[in-house]
């Protein structure tokens, strides 16, 4: 190699290596910047100055830097950007062929990134507007996506403590009292949490609007549910009923297969002297299905998923469902199980436990043990004699489902010593989604 060669060659590395160290301390600065403002909401001028100049060298915009904007607001004014911030976090993101033969798109995806995590996590202090939550959970959607789907499951249990935290800030009764800030409002199960907690105090314009949230979230959830449960048909083929003889239920294969015999070589043409018919009727066993719900303030994630579902089984055919809320005590509200808007607004969030309460009404409601399914929903923070009403009442035949959380995030807590004996006993505590519990429910109707 000539000298000349060398010389060039040891200048390009020094260049790319310099370039290189430049493009870590700007990454540096930016992620500087980000932890700094997520401890401190106050400006540090030197990290602020630096940042603004790294965002306008590399082309973006400085809104990028702004919390009060959000990211909606930010791709509706640069839409190049959306697709950028899409799977921005996922695994694998950082190890694309682009920020290998680039470094500097590495800063750009440091700016991109400390974006996201700014606005989501810098939620400040004080009293929160309406439109404020409803920017929030927007940027909150757009950091979800960015983390793509393996890894959004482990940070949707902090964007639920976050939100709850917005939540409470809110000037919630003001809000509710405006009929336009209203429906600014966005359910979800915070906000729900929150109004059926302050339902009482609620009058006139304010409760009808909460009400209107309740109804909305209740209908959502239950399109959903709604789906679930009937992806699977309740109850199997009764083959003592006749098969209606009608041309849907026509079995062609069996038909053909049967007549087999008739086949006329010469003219080959198939005679049919006999059709056959599919069963389709199906025999639904009448099964009584008795839902009990912990109403403390801790299980209202569970209590709302459950009493909507409830109500959605309540509505197939030969399925007799009650349903009993408690603290410590117990009400009946098997009259409204139908409508778990009605439920909802008959519930008292918070205070004490004692299920023996709630097992004093629910066993009477067992008549035939191996025909009914006890559906308890529960953290198990409880009377522990409770464990053995739950130990008889499996002796008898009854299934008896523990659920100690199903909802959207999985969290749970449930008191260990419960938990050992339930799974002892062959009913452990379900948790997390919730078609874990729509699965178990429809095994045992089927």
């Amino acid at each position: 190699m000539s000298d000349q060669t060398t010389n060039a060659h040891t200048t390009t590395n020094a260049h790319t290596t310099a370039d290189g160290s430049a493009d870590r301390n700007r990454r540096q600065v930016l992620y500087w910047r980000l932890l700094s403002r997520l401890f401190d909401p106050e400006e540090q001028p030197t990290l602020e100055a630096a940042s603004v100049a790294i965002v306008d060298d590399i082309g973006l915009p400085s809104g990028l830097l702004d919390p009060a904007v959000s990211v909606d607001n930010l791709v509706q004014r640069f839409p190049d950007l959306q697709d950028e911030f899409r799977e921005l976090m996922a695994p694998g993101a950082e190890d694309t062929g682009d920020e290998e033969d680039d470094p500097g798109a590495q800063v750009r995806r440091a700016a991109l990134v400390s974006k996201l995590l700014l606005n989501v996590f810098a939620t400040g202090t004080g009293n929160v507007t309406a439109q404020q939550l409803s920017d929030w959970k927007r940027d909150a959607g757009w950091c979800t996506e960015a983390m793509g789907t393996e890894s959004a499951g482990e940070l949707s249990g902090v964007l639920a403590t976050l939100e709850g935290d917005l939540v409470k800030r809110m000037r919630l009764r003001e809000v509710l009292a405006d009929s336009s800030l209203a429906r600014q409002l966005t359910p979800s199960m915070s906000l729900i949490e929150q109004l059926l907690r302050d339902k009482d105090n609620l009058s006139g314009v304010a409760l009808a609007n909460a009400k209107a949230l309740i109804r909305r979230y209740v209908d959502e959830v239950a399109e959903v549910l709604r789906t679930q449960v009937q992806q699977t048909s309740v109850g199997t083929i009764d083959r003592s009923v006749p098969p209606k003889r009608v041309f849907r239920n026509l079995d062609l294969n069996r038909t053909i297969w049967k007549n087999l015999t008739n086949w006329d070589p010469e003219s080959e043409r198939l005679y049919v002297d006999q059709l056959f018919y599919r069963h389709t009727a199906k025999r639904t066993t009448p099964a009584r299905m008795v839902v009990v719900v912990d109403q403390s303030g801790s299980m209202v994630d569970s209590m709302v998923n459950c009493t909507i579902l409830a109500s959605i089984f309540a509505g197939l055919p030969k399925v007799d469902v009650h349903l009993v809320a408690y603290d410590t005590r117990a009400l009946d509200l098997t009259p409204w199980v139908q409508d778990p808007f009605e439920v909802l607004l008959r519930t008292q969030l918070g205070g004490g436990t004692d299920g023996t309460a709630a097992m004093a009404l629910a066993r009477p409601k067992i008549a035939d043990p191996r025909n009914t399914v006890v559906v308890w929903i529960s953290d198990f923070y409880d009377n522990r004699a409770l464990m053995t009403n739950f130990e008889s009442i499996h002796r008898s035949g009854v299934k008896l489902i523990p659920v100690g959380s199903v909802n959207s995030s999985g969290r749970q807590s449930v008191d260990e010593w419960f938990r050992d004996r339930l799974k002892n006993l062959g009913t452990p505590v379900i948790s997390g989604h919730i078609r874990k519990l729509v699965f178990e429910l429809k095994n045992f109707l089927a």
